[in-house]
């Protein structure tokens, strides 16, 4: 990432590209000051923060007694997924069911890391599979659309599959592996996806009708969350974590296998995160979990700018791939790419929904119903304006 020219953040790496970034006297971004509030109210990694995570566990066994799981958790193959998977049964004495999208894009060391962790810890697995050709026409729809959000319904499909399974086996808690520490919240700015997004542009440029695809309308999102009262726990804000000990941990005790870097057990979201954002939107996503790695002090700001200045890994057939699945002649994909850009703004979304929504969603925020992280992204107003001003679309 070229960062010439830029304004930078004296105390993380995010730079004046970023969407909404404020800059105060000092230099230092509004997102460090998020985390800074989210390190206080969550008391992360301090005894404090550990005895009210404690407490919630306590409550997720009473309130899972006389059921065959008290906990569903969702897996990828991933670092933090697996390594809260083995805290859930060893550490903390949950009983986990453990809960897989499979997007038809899994790399086959992430299908093997859940394999892996899983039959050790002789945890069950329920997965949900989509119907391949499903998966491919609902890519290309979006790539179809113009919109830089080309993995953004496995998301919400994956949020989908962790309700119904949740809501068949009666269970009351889904804990998720999302650390702000290791990964940050991503700034919401050109970037966001819902329920009725994901419909209106397959209705506008899909062919296969979707059948299997998990998506989740409104309608659906307030029954779990309000009617079903399924509340998300991220343990990752309340206790100590370190990834990178997490990695070595995993790969001596159950002979897990590390991908290349922090979303690329899979391969669709492999070339969003490489190849699609960077080429043609000039998004590079790694400076969230760079900055982050330098807020906690795992790195230094110095190396996180210069790993931040090389180009993303890329897998040596991952474009290859992309286009013979879904068909692309080298023609297409290039049209696509130096096609217009289009962003939410220009379909259909319930964004205005959950910002008339805000008290309520700030109440269920506080509940556990919805993530804290859903809140500040998706029920704030937007200056559209200004965003397209800053990103010169």
């Amino acid at each position: 990432m070229d960062l010439k020219d830029k304004k930078i953040c004296s105390r993380c790496i995010y730079d004046d590209g970023v969407p909404n970034i404020v800059f105060d006297e000092q230099g230092v971004c509004n997102y460090c000051k998020t985390m800074d509030k989210l390190q206080e109210e969550y008391k992360t990694g301090t005894q404090e923060g550990i005895d009210t995570f404690l407490k919630i566990v306590e409550q997720i066994k009473k309130d899972g007694e006389g059921k065959e799981y008290d906990c569903v958790i969702g897996v990828s193959g991933g670092t933090d997924s697996s390594y809260m998977v083995h805290q859930a049964v060893k550490e903390w004495g949950l009983r986990p069911l453990a809960v897989h999208y499979d997007n038809t894009w899994n790399s086959s060391i992430a299908t093997g890391n859940i394999r892996k962790v899983l039959d050790k810890l002789n945890v069950d697995l329920y997965t949900h599979v989509v119907d391949h050709n499903e998966a491919n026409d609902i890519c290309k729809s979006f790539l179809k659309s113009g919109v830089p959000e080309l993995d953004g319904p496995t998301d919400i499909a994956l949020a989908e599959v962790l309700y119904r399974a949740a809501s068949q086996y009666k269970v009351k808690y889904i804990l998720e592996g999302h650390s702000y520490k290791a990964e940050g919240i991503s700034p919401l700015g050109i970037m966001y996806i819902d329920g009725k997004y994901i419909s209106d542009i397959h209705k506008r440029f899909g062919k296969v009708k979707m059948k299997t695809f998990p998506n989740m309308p409104l309608t659906s999102f307030l029954k779990w969350i309000i009617f079903k009262k399924i509340k998300k726990i991220r343990p990752l804000w309340y206790i100590p974590y370190s990834k990178g000990d997490a990695r070595t941990f995993l790969e001596k005790e159950y002979g897990w296998e590390y991908y290349g870097g922090h979303h690329l057990e899979n391969r669709m979201t492999a070339f969003h995160h490489s190849v699609y954002h960077p080429r043609r939107f000039k998004l590079d996503q790694r400076n969230n979990s760079l900055s982050a790695a330098v807020r906690s002090g795992v790195m230094s700001r110095e190396d996180a700018l210069a790993e931040y200045a090389k180009p993303p890994h890329i897998e040596e057939d991952l474009i290859p791939y992309f286009k013979k699945r879904l068909e692309l002649s080298d023609e297409e994909y290039d049209s696509y790419f130096a096609a217009p850009k289009k962003f939410f703004w220009d379909y259909k979304t319930y964004k205005k929904t959950f910002e008339r929504m805000r008290p309520l969603f700030y109440i269920l925020s506080k509940a556990s119903l919805v993530p804290k992280s859903f809140y500040l992204k998706y029920c704030f107003p937007l200056d559209i304006e200004k965003l397209k001003k800053q990103q010169q679309l």
